[in-house]
């Protein structure tokens, strides 16, 4: 089986990665992919803090959010950068420069590995299987391509993209109060009460053991009977 171009390319990109790693040196790599890793993480955790100052000056929440996120972002890999630029010189000045060079080198070759990987991974999944052209389908390196992108995704989270977009949601409000429990209709109001427990007017003295006059008028109700009657005769 000869070499096709996919081979090729992949020798092509990992020689110019490694030569650009073993330029550079092995520590300011390192340190440069984890400036990046820290200010994600820094934007990851704290753009909720910086939107509301951001809010005041910029109505559009689409647009504010973006600010605080890149603007947070650059200024935190820039910050980062600044302090991971001095470490590094000082070991590529320093005894283990020779050292430093060396696994820079190989660090580049692996980076070389892993950005074709990622290519190869977005051309399968862009391209059918019977589509795919020669060069590909009997590339020798097919197989490594294959077998290391399927570690790499075996490796990632289910669904980043949406762990990535809930963190970066707006923040809901409040949430409703939910109704109260105590939702049972009133006991009735006893005849001649109010809801205030005031005795009700209308139905005032309805009692029928509760005298309607006093025994001083009885008594005269009586006696103007008999004079009626008295009289009459």
């Amino acid at each position: 089986m000869t070499p096709t171009a996919l081979d090729f390319g992949l020798l092509a990109v990992m020689l110019i990665s490694g030569v650009l790693a073993m330029v550079r040196g092995f520590m300011r790599e390192v340190l440069s992919i984890a400036s990046w890793v820290i200010a994600a993480i820094v934007t990851l955790y704290g753009y909720s803090r910086v939107l509301p100052f951001v809010k005041q000056y910029v109505h559009n929440d689409l647009f504010a959010t973006g600010i605080a996120v890149g603007g947070l972002f650059l200024l935190t890999l820039l910050v980062v950068s600044l302090f991971t630029v001095k470490i590094s010189d000082l070991v590529l000045d320093s005894r283990i420069g020779a050292l430093d060079r060396t696994l820079g080198f190989l660090f580049g070759l692996a980076r070389g590995l892993v950005i074709m990987v990622v290519a190869f991974l977005f051309f399968t999944w862009l391209v059918p299987a019977k589509t795919e052209p020669d060069w590909v389908k009997n590339a020798r390196s097919r197989p490594i391509l294959q077998s290391t992108g399927d570690w790499l995704k075996s490796i990632l989270p289910d669904d980043p993209e949406n762990a990535i977009l809930q963190r970066l949601r707006k923040p809901r409000g409040d949430e409703a109060t939910p109704p109260s429990d105590n939702n049972t209709n009133p006991a009735p109001t006893p005849p001649g009460r109010t809801d205030r427990g005031t005795q009700n007017p209308s139905t005032a003295n309805t009692n029928p053991t509760e005298p309607a006059y006093k025994r001083n008028d009885r008594a005269g109700v009586n006696q103007l009977i008999e004079s009626t009657r008295a009289s009459s005769q």
